[in-house]
């Protein structure tokens, strides 16, 4: 292998990747380009295959899919957004009641170490959680495949859940809901545009997740303010939900069976823990606020914004509501989780 190349073949994780896609949709599992290459480069990793997503393309599908996302949006969001106050102030009362409890099953059950715990246990903001969790003298790749298996097993639950106890219709083929190929030249412009420059402003501006969230956020102002009504084509749709599927995959690649068989099956206890606190939450918010209790779980279930946005657009739900809760969990855990370990540290109960 040629030296400073990254180890791994990508064409091989695209092509299983696109395998398992194909599979999924063929037998109308929800959100089946996504799950399915995450199921099968899954799979094959912890089979020993030397797969890989370059970064480069991971970013620039999720871009695609912020876009996506962004499209979802509609007018009548600006007259929604003050009755989500109470649902916004309950997902981050949720927030710090699941670190917790997830952090101290962390050290009971796992023996992790107080840091590595804390940030393993953070719901979301995996890059950054484990960055500052290696500054901090943590264990980078624990925290890292924590949070792997955390969104692997979120995303692999829910849309089965949801399917059997909700109405959810498959999509009528094999491709996800999306605009045309041959869309007008004035469209393909305004959505690159919402692409690059949302992605670049929002990594200026230091925004978490900022190569999702600001597409989606360029994108939900254009079609708010009726610049355009298009939305990415089904095709390319299809292709970043491969592209994502598999890099979740893909972060099992090189690692033991037995240490990947010990971590997931660490994150099932964790999960459970998250899920069941999410539907708690749910049920009882459900009473104040009107939201189905099912959409409140999609928008606290702390399987990744894109991932669990998806999962709302494909079951048909609302992706506005469950997108902008996402984005106000991770900007909470992203900014205050550092802030209070190391408040904690110095009152010297880390």
């Amino acid at each position: 292998m040629t030296a400073g190349r990254p180890r791994g073949s990508m064409a091989l994780a695209l092509a299983i990747g696109t395998a398992g896609g194909l599979l999924f949709a063929w037998a109308k599992l929800p959100l089946p380009w996504m799950m399915g290459a995450m199921v099968a480069t899954t799979v094959a990793s912890v089979a020993g295959a030397d797969i890989r997503i370059e970064y480069r393309l991971r970013m620039l599908m999720i871009c695609v899919l912020g876009v996506m996302l962004g499209s979802a949006f509609k007018p009548q969001l600006l007259d929604q957004i003050g009755e989500w106050v109470v649902s916004i102030a309950g997902l981050l009362v949720y927030a710090v009641v699941a670190a917790w409890l997830v952090t101290w099953y962390f050290r009971k059950a796992a023996g992790y170490d107080a840091v590595t715990s804390y940030f393993a246990s953070a719901p979301g903001g995996l890059n950054e959680m484990v960055i500052v969790g290696r500054e901090m003298g943590g264990d980078d790749r624990v925290i890292a495949l924590t949070h792997s298996a955390r969104i692997l097993l979120v995303v692999m639950t829910l849309p089965f859940v949801f399917r059997l106890f909700t109405d959810y219709t498959p999509a009528p083929g094999l491709l996800p809901s999306g605009g045309s190929i041959d869309m007008p030249a004035l469209d393909w412009l305004v959505l690159a545009a919402c692409a690059l420059v949302g992605a670049v402003v929002a990594r200026r501006l230091k925004i978490p997740a900022a190569v999702l969230i600001g597409p989606m956020i360029l994108s939900a102002a254009v079609h708010v303010a009726g610049v355009t009504q298009a939305s990415p084509p089904s095709l390319l749709v299809a292709t970043a939900q491969v592209v994502l599927g598999s890099g979740i995959g893909c972060r099992f690649a090189g690692t033991g069976l037995r240490e990947i068989v010990r971590i997931v099956g660490i994150s099932i206890g964790s999960t459970v823990i998250l899920l069941v606190l999410g539907v708690l939450f749910g049920l009882g918010l459900e009473q104040i606020t009107g939201v189905p209790w099912f959409v409140l779980v999609l928008a606290y279930a702390p399987g990744g914004l894109a991932e669990m946005s998806l999962v709302a657009l494909a079951l048909g739900r609302d992706v506005a509501f469950v997108a902008t809760h996402h984005i106000f969990r991770i900007g909470f855990i992203v900014i205050l989780a550092p802030l209070a370990f190391r408040l904690m540290r110095r009152l010297g109960r880390a």
